[in-house]
């Protein structure tokens, strides 16, 4: 694919607006409705760097939207697809690694002043050595980066840094990464509007329909509480919808369809509570953060980073693995206060999210290693 396209001239770090080349996560075109976490915190940076007055480049697939700059690196009508064949799924790798390294090439010549890192991606480790570069590190451990780490092949210079989402996702990455910051993800409260709760007796949930996101036990705890599940998000896993979610359509159960970014907001924020089931260790866990943001109060399985987003103000915990605690929890938080609930979520904001990865970026480009604009009180340590 061209790149043909007008690269910005770098210039001096100080207070002055930063030329800034995102790398995102090739899978998906990061544009609503999303297909993830990763895509709406992807979206939601470069827009929130570019109207900061920020020069931002986005290196992206085809059909991305954003107030940066968007370069299309990969077609959109490649469909990233789990499961194949070892020889396809080595092709289709082949594909991602040839669309990323055109985007690192592209970086390389651009006179940025630093990257954020995306990418999930061994490759930007491997040829960005010498250039300034943020690394948010959204999932858990991921093998090809840490053998790449440990056996050397990926020196991390001074001029890299790398931030967690959430001090549980950092616990395994500390391990192998010097000086791990913390920084959680944020949202913008006025995208997600205080929902009334119309629906008495409706619980609501939402993500990627896996097996790791714990529908199954949602639907069951939901039903064990006397309510009606409403889900919304994309089908990714279509074996586990047929064998264990498809049966319980119907019966107080219904799937909404994937909705884009007003209308799932709509449908966060009609929801009498809203249930979070994770059954790995959630990086972070949006869903439930935009939820609250509606008013909505969540109700979690104690796993992953739920216990940091989660306070007493909104949502409850279950103090269990299975689905009659997390029914304990649903009956428990749906009599909280939904204004309480929304004012909890503000704690994420965005423009601390960015004012931290400012901070960061800023202590990476100048001489004495200190923001030049701090927002210290945004970092998490």
């Amino acid at each position: 694919m061209s790149l043909d396209f007008p690269l910005p001239q770098g210039h001096a770090a100080g207070g002055k607006p930063l030329r800034i080349a995102i790398l995102s996560h090739l899978h998906h075109p990061i544009s609503s409705p999303f297909l993830g976490g990763l895509e709406m915190h992807t979206s939601l940076m470069a827009d929130e760097f570019a109207s900061r007055g920020h020069d931002v480049t986005l290196f992206a697939k085809a059909g991305s939207v954003s107030r940066a700059r968007v370069v299309e690196v990969l077609p959109e009508t490649f469909e990233f697809r789990r499961s194949l064949a070892p020889e396809r799924m080595s092709r289709q790798q082949q594909v991602l690694d040839t669309a990323l390294g055109s985007a690192v090439t592209a970086v390389r010549e651009g006179g940025f002043d630093v990257v954020v890192n995306n990418s999930l991606s061994l490759l930007p480790y491997l040829e960005l050595a010498d250039v300034p570069m943020l690394t948010i590190l959204h999932t858990p451990p991921l093998p090809w980066i840490v053998d790449a780490v440990e056996e050397g092949r990926a020196p991390l210079p001074p001029l890299h840094r790398f931030v967690s989402v959430s001090a549980r996702n950092a616990t395994g990455w500390s391990a192998h990464l010097p000086d791990l910051h913390v920084i959680h993800n944020g949202i913008r409260l006025a995208d997600w509007p205080a929902g009334t709760g119309s629906r008495s007796g409706t619980a609501v949930w939402a993500g990627r329909v896996t097996p790791e996101k714990g529908l199954h036990i949602a639907i069951d705890a939901a039903q064990a509480a006397g309510m009606e599940l409403h889900f919304a998000g994309p089908i990714s896993d279509a074996k586990y919808f047929e064998r264990t979610v498809a049966p319980h359509l119907g019966s107080g159960v219904r799937h909404v369809g994937h909705l884009d970014h007003r209308d799932l907001a709509a449908f966060l924020g009609s929801g009498e509570v809203f249930i979070a089931s994770p059954v790995w260790s959630e990086p972070f866990g949006l869903t439930a953060l935009e939820a609250m943001a509606c008013g909505t109060p969540v109700a979690a399985l104690p796993l992953g980073a739920m216990p940091e987003i989660i306070d007493d103000d909104g949502g409850r915990l279950a103090d269990g693995l299975g689905a009659a605690a997390l029914a304990a929890a649903v009956t428990a938080a749906r009599r909280l206060d939904r204004d309480r609930v929304r004012a909890s979520a503000a704690r994420f904001s965005a423009a601390a999210m960015v004012n931290s990865y400012e901070d960061q970026i800023r202590s990476l480009l100048t001489p004495d290693g200190l923001p030049s604009a701090p927002h210290a009180e945004a970092l998490v340590p």
